[in-house]
């Protein structure tokens, strides 16, 4: 996993704990947390070389302002739309996709949690068919090629968030950050 968008994340995160920690402990929706965290990685960018990148909240668009799509294990398409991913929307062809984020509150059902991380899975992915040969010119047709999947759950009561870290289409490990 690339260490400077680890540290990024890390550095990002951190000040979003201290900054909006009555929203975190108020239970606002996640989309807002997702939102205010992407605050934190923007004002990051420039420290971290960054240029050129975004941070989007309930993103869904992709090339030519198409749906984004994944394809599930069946190969069925299916349109996506992560909690918060940094990336170039399609700027920096060779390495546009850098981290996909997912938040989930602990007292969701556990479906929905399922199906988050199987869209880290599918996002970290190299390609979907092994032959996507990344020739900066061409971006595949479904979305993958994040660099580092990472899946946020909220626990209010405990007051810490459990970190997950997807890698290459794979879970890797998991932390846990209290506030």
């Amino acid at each position: 996993m690339d260490k400077n968008l680890l540290n990024l994340f890390h550095d990002s995160f951190n000040h979003f704990l201290e900054s909006n920690l009555d929203n975190i402990l108020n239970g606002v929706a996640e989309r807002n947390l997702c939102a205010r965290l992407g605050l934190n990685f923007e004002f990051n960018f420039q420290k971290y070389g960054l240029e050129g990148y975004y941070a989007d909240a309930e993103y869904n668009r992709k090339q030519g302002g198409e749906v984004k799509t994944i394809l599930d294990n069946e190969t069925e398409i299916i349109p996506i739309q992560c909690d918060l991913i940094i990336h170039s929307r399609g700027g920096i062809i060779s390495n546009d996709n850098l981290i996909a984020i997912e938040m989930k509150k602990s007292g969701r059902p556990e479906e929905e949690k399922i199906k988050d991380r199987k869209r880290l899975r599918a996002l970290t992915k190299e390609s979907y068919d092994d032959i996507w040969s990344n020739d900066g010119i061409t971006l595949p047709e479904q979305v993958c090629g994040y660099d580092i999947g990472i899946y946020l759950i909220l626990n209010i009561t405990k007051r810490y968030f459990d970190i997950e870290y997807y890698f290459k289409g794979k879970y890797i490990t998991k932390t846990q950050k209290n506030f």
